[in-house]
């Protein structure tokens, strides 16, 4: 039997975190091929790139495999696309080193270990293994393989509005206000730097969320006169603005900058790579992960694309209420369009029968990888502001952005499972 009382810790970091960094520039990649993929009139579907980051001092490394339009290839002066010893268009790295630099310039990186105007970036881009391409290529009616095998989850809770596990949706939130505020130059806040972590514990009861026992929260801050008091003296109205009213009591442990100055920070203090914080990015450890990330990946690549149809599926499961709690497993293997397997676990809390939802889940939804993107139109320039904060429990925006958090599968899910 599941306990009822408990407590529970999950963990975010800011946006100027290293391993953030280096997912914010992956992703403003990937971005930046789909949206010259659409200037040419490309096929969106044919957009392919699988792209890794390495961020240190004062240095930035874009390696990964691609399929991009001319405009972002080499040309003879001629405007003949050159090729490589083995055939291969040659990336033409201006765009890409511009895109990196914009993104870094975003996230308010302009200290002399690191800075957007001055850091030297590296763009070691290649095409796109003729190996691979012939399991994941549309051919005429055929569906598209996946990218590659692997295991996919989604989560859904009750235990906030969307439908996200109390202690990475309020981890996530904290860091994201004080974001703002530093952005906003929002008095104190504008002394603080781009690189943070938050941690929150919540306590439960009745497995219920009702309160949090620790908070830890180390920040940049630009000013060295700063002591860990004064930090906590600028964050603690945002911590205390982000949680939810009551939460936090006379008994809530604070660890504000727990060891002192932190000025010296993103990829100056510790080197970045894309795809490091994979719990961050998805449950905080309140649910199984996969193992792939997401960051740097076109939707063809089923560790994104199927991981989140996987939280579109659970959260319709959990809003259309046939469960309080959903785990779903997707499976897949390279070159294989339909899933292997489909697994849901409702944690004791459904109100229909579990192999019953998984047969009325391949109904409501094809899963295919052609029919994932599809459904959920991911083949758009919507990724960068995946990169921070969470790729779920966020609003769907008007620019098809975090579409896999939409509700529109209850009404199909309730028909289906009757």
């Amino acid at each position: 039997m599941a306990r009822s009382s408990y407590q529970f810790t999950s963990e975010s970091v800011s946006e100027g975190h290293p391993d953030k960094v280096c997912d914010r520039i992956s992703d403003e990649i990937v971005d930046l091929v789909f949206r010259e993929a659409k200037k040419v009139g490309m096929d969106m579907a044919q957009v392919r790139i699988a792209c890794e980051t390495l961020a240190t001092t004062n240095r930035v490394v874009i390696a990964g495999e691609v399929r991009v339009p001319e405009t972002l290839l080499k040309k003879d002066k001629d405007g003949k696309v050159l090729h490589d010893q083995a055939g291969a268009p040659i990336v033409n790295p201006s765009k890409f080193k511009s895109a990196a630099r914009k993104a870094i310039r975003a996230i308010g990186y302009e200290q002399s270990g690191f800075h957007w105007k001055t850091c030297k970036i590296d763009v070691l881009l290649h095409g796109q293994s003729a190996d691979i391409a012939q399991g994941v290529d549309e051919k005429g009616n055929k569906d598209v393989g996946a990218g590659d095998q692997g295991i996919m989850f989604g989560y859904a809770s009750r235990e906030t509005p969307e439908l996200l596990p109390a202690p990475i949706y309020y981890a996530h939130k904290i860091l994201e206000d004080l974001t703002i505020a530093r952005k906003a130059n929002h008095g104190p806040a504008g002394k603080l730097g781009p690189d943070a972590k938050s941690q929150v514990t919540v306590r439960y009861e009745d497995g219920k969320p009702v309160g949090v026992t620790q908070i830890v929260l180390s920040t940049q801050h630009l000013d060295e006169s700063l002591t860990s008091a004064d930090v906590r003296t600028i964050v603690e109205p945002i911590v205390r603005a982000a949680l939810p009213e009551g939460w936090i009591s006379d008994e809530t442990v604070w660890h504000v900058n727990p060891t002192g100055k932190f000025v010296v920070g993103g990829p100056d203090g510790d080197a970045g790579l894309t795809g490091r914080k994979i719990i961050v990015d998805t449950y905080g450890g309140a649910a199984p992960h996969g193992g792939g990330a997401f960051s740097g990946k076109d939707p063809t690549k089923v560790d994104r694309s199927a991981a989140y149809a996987a939280r579109y599926l659970a959260k319709n499961v959990v809003a259309a209420g046939l469960a309080d709690r959903a785990t779903i497993q997707l499976s897949y293997a390279i070159g294989v369009a339909k899933p292997l397997s489909i697994y849901v676990d409702l944690h004791g809390t459904g109100k229909v029968d579990e192999a019953k939802l998984e047969k009325a889940l391949a109904e409501v939804m094809d899963l295919t990888p052609r029919g994932i993107r599809t459904h959920l139109d991911l083949n758009k320039p919507i990724y960068a502001k995946t990169s921070a904060y969470g790729h779920f429990g966020r609003k769907p925006g008007r620019d098809g952005s975090f579409s896999w958090e939409k509700t529109d599968l209850v009404r199909a899910l309730k028909q289906a499972v009757v």
